[in-house]
C-alpha cells in the first residue's frame, strides 16, 4: 500500500500541527525559570483531561494496534480482556496507590522504593527499569512503529524507524511531559476517530449497504467462535488466553504492574493538581479503556470476512485500512502514527526522569542546580533515542513476533514488581532484604519456567506462570522479611496522613465502568 497525494498532505500538515502544538504549549510565561518539577512533572498541574488522555496515549502504540487487531482475526473477543480488565485497574489504582504516592509527593517509582525500604532498591531497580526501558521497550515500540508505517505507506523501513525517533524526541524536548501530555489529548482524539472510521466502514462493508449494525450481527452469525471472552480448555488459543484464569489470575498481576507502578505510566497522575483531578483522569482513562475493543479488536474480527487469505494475523489492521478512500486513509494513518509517536515520546521522556532524578541527582552530582538537571534530562532523551533507533534492528530484526519479545523480557520480572509495591504499599513489616530477594526470585523463577528445559513447566499458560511465580516471590518476601531485624519505622511513615476517601463522582464512575463490564462479559462469555 502507498499514500495518495492527499493522503501524504494529511500526514504532512498533522505532522506540523502537532509539532507547533507541543512547542506552543511548552513556551515559559514571562522570565519564569525552567526546573525539574516543570520539565519531568509539568510543575505538577496537569487537568484531569490531559491526565487520562495521556494514559491512554502512552499505552496505545502499533504492537497494541497492529498487534491485538491481529489477536481479534486470530482468536477474537477475547483479546479484549487485556482493554476491559485494565479499565477496573484504573480504578483500584487512583483508589489505593494514588492517594499514597501523591501524599508523599513521589516523582519517581524508585524514589518510592527508597522512601518506604532503603537506598540499595531505589538504585538498583532505577538501573533496571533503564535498562529494560530503553533495550526492551524503547527499542520495540520504535521497531514495531516502522513496520506499521512500512506496510501502509510503503516507506522504508529504516527510514521509518529514525523518522519515528527523531520526530519523539523533537516535539517533546523543550517542554517535558506537558509538552506530551497537553498535546495527547489531540493524539488520542485522532486515535479514537480513525479507529471507528476503520470499524465503522468494515462493519459497512459486511453490511452490504444495510448499515455497519447489519454488518456486526453478520459477523457474529458468521464467526460465533470469535465472540467469546472466556476460552474453553479444547481452544487452541487457551494457553494464551486460558479461560477464567484471565480474570483470576496471572493478568491481575500484569495489570497491577503495569498500570499502577510503571514509570513510563504512572508520571501522568503524578503530576496531577491534586488527587481528586488525578482520579478523575485515571476514570477518563478507564472509560476510553472500555471503548478500545471497538477501534482495535473489531476490525481484526471484521477482516475475518473480508481479508480471509491473510497469511499473518498482525496483517489485519493494515488491510482494513486498505478498505478506506484517499483522504480518509491519511486521516487513519495520522491517528496510526500518532499512537506510535505519543508512546514514543512518553517512554523517552520516563528514561530521562529517572536517570536524571533516581541516578544522576543523587549518586552523580548531588548537587547539580535545577537548570543542570534539565539540561541533561535532555542530553539523556537524545542518547537513548539514538540507542533505540541504532539498537532496534539487531534486537528485533530477526524476530517473527517481536511483540512476543516485549512480553517475555517484561513478564520476568513483573510479578517481582508487583510482590515489592504491594507489600511496600500494605505490609509494614516488609523490609528491603525480602523486597530485593522477591525481584531477584521472580526473574530466576521466569527464567527456570522459560528456559528450564521441562516440558510440563514450559507448556503453562503464561498467565499461570505470572501467577505461580507472583506467589512464590511473595512468599520468599515474607519469610526473608520476617528473618531480618524489623524496620525502625514499619513503614508508617508513607501512610501517615492517607486517606483513602474517594469524592461520590469516583465512585458512581467506578460502579458504572464496573456494571459495564459485567454487562460485557454476561453477553459475551
Amino acid at each position: 500500500m502507498t499514500l495518495s497525494t492527499i493522503d501524504t498532505a494529511m500526514v504532512v500538515a498533522y505532522a506540523i500541527f502537532i509539532f507547533g502544538l507541543a512547542q506552543w504549549v511548552s513556551r515559559r510565561k514571562g522570565d519564569a525559570q525552567e526546573d525539574s518539577a516543570g520539565y519531568f512533572l509539568a510543575s505538577r498541574a496537569l487537568p484531569w483531561w490531559a491526565i487520562g488522555a495521556s494514559l491512554i496515549a502512552a499505552n496505545i502504540s502499533a504492537e497494541q494496534i497492529v498487534g491485538m487487531a491481529g489477536s481479534g482475526y486470530a482468536i477474537g473477543l477475547a483479546i479484549s480482556s487485556y482493554e476491559w480488565m485494565a479499565a477496573l485497574t484504573l480504578l483500584i489504582v487512583g483508589k489505593f496507590f494514588l492517594p499514597v504516592f501523591l501524599k508523599n509527593n513521589i516523582t519517581t517509582m524508585p524514589e518510592f522504593l527508597e522512601a518506604r525500604f532503603g537506598p540499595t532498591i531505589r538504585t538498583v531497580m532505577a538501573v533496571f527499569w533503564l535498562v529494560l526501558y530503553v533495550f526492551v521497550n524503547l527499542t520495540s515500540i520504535l521497531w514495531l512503529g516502522s513496520i506499521a508505517v512500512r506496510q501502509v505507506a510503503g516507506v522504508d523501513q529504516d527510514v521509518a524507524l529514525a523518522v519515528l525517533g527523531v520526530f519523539a524526541l523533537a516535539y517533546q524536548i523543550r517542554g517535558g511531559l506537558k509538552a506530551v501530555a497537553l498535546t495527547d489529548i489531540v493524539q488520542v482524539a485522532l486515535l479514537v476517530m480513525g479507529g471507528l472510521i476503520v470499524s465503522g466502514i468494515a462493519l459497512g462493508q459486511l453490511g452490504e449497504g444495510a448499515g455497519a449494525l447489519h454488518g456486526f450481527e453478520r459477523l457474529v452469525r458468521a464467526v460465533p467462535d470469535h465472540f467469546h471472552m472466556i476460552l474453553s480448555p479444547d481452544s487452541p488459543h487457551y494457553k494464551d488466553l486460558p479461560g477464567l484464569g484471565v480474570l483470576i489470575g496471572g493478568l491481575w498481576i500484569a495489570n497491577l504492574s503495569y498500570w499502577g507502578f510503571n514509570q513510563y505510566i504512572i508520571q501522568r497522575t503524578l503530576a496531577a493538581k491534586s488527587l481528586g483531578e488525578a482520579q478523575r483522569g485515571i476514570v477518563f482513562a478507564a472509560f476510553l479503556k472500555l471503548l478500545m475493543p471497538v477501534i482495535i479488536v473489531l476490525p481484526g474480527i471484521a477482516a475475518v470476512l473480508l481479508a480471509p487469505d491473510l497469511i499473518k494475523p498482525d496483517q489485519a489492521y493494515p488491510a482494513m485500512m486498505h478498505l478506506l478512500p484517499n483522504g480518509l486513509l491519511g486521516l487513519v494513518f495520522a491517528a496510526l502514527t500518532a499512537a506510535i509517536i505519543a508512546s514514543t515520546a512518553s517512554k523517552i521522556n520516563s528514561i530521562a526522569t529517572i536517570f536524571t532524578l533516581d541516578l544522576y541527582a543523587r549518586k552523580i552530582a548531588p548537587g547539580a542546580g535545577e537548570v543542570q538537571l534539565v539540561r541533561v534530562g535532555r542530553i539523556t532523551a537524545c542518547v537513548a533515542t539514538v540507542i533505540g533507533i541504532v539498537a532496534a534492528r539487531p534486537l528485533l530484526g530477526g524476530m517473527d513476533q517481536a511483540f512476543q519479545y516485549i512480553q517475555e523480557f517484561s513478564g520476568f520480572v513483573t510479578p517481582g514488581i508487583t510482590v515489592i509495591f504491594l507489600t511496600g504499599l500494605f505490609w509494614p513489616r516488609a523490609t528491603e532484604a525480602g523486597a530485593l530477594a522477591g525481584a531477584l526470585a521472580s526473574v530466576v523463577l521466569s527464567a527456570l519456567f522459560r528456559f528450564g528445559g521441562v516440558t510440563a513447566l514450559t507448556e503453562i499458560p503464561f498467565m499461570h506462570r505470572m501467577a505461580m511465580v507472583f506467589f512464590a516471590s511473595l512468599a520468599l518476601t515474607v519469610v526473608v522479611s520476617l528473618l531480618g531485624k524489623a524496620p525502625v519505622r514499619e513503614g508508617k511513615g508513607i501512610m501517615e496522613g492517607v486517606s483513602f476517601a474517594t469524592s461520590r463522582g469516583f465512585v458512581i464512575a467506578s460502579a458504572l465502568v464496573s456494571a459495564i463490564l459485567v454487562a460485557l462479559y454476561t453477553v459475551w462469555w
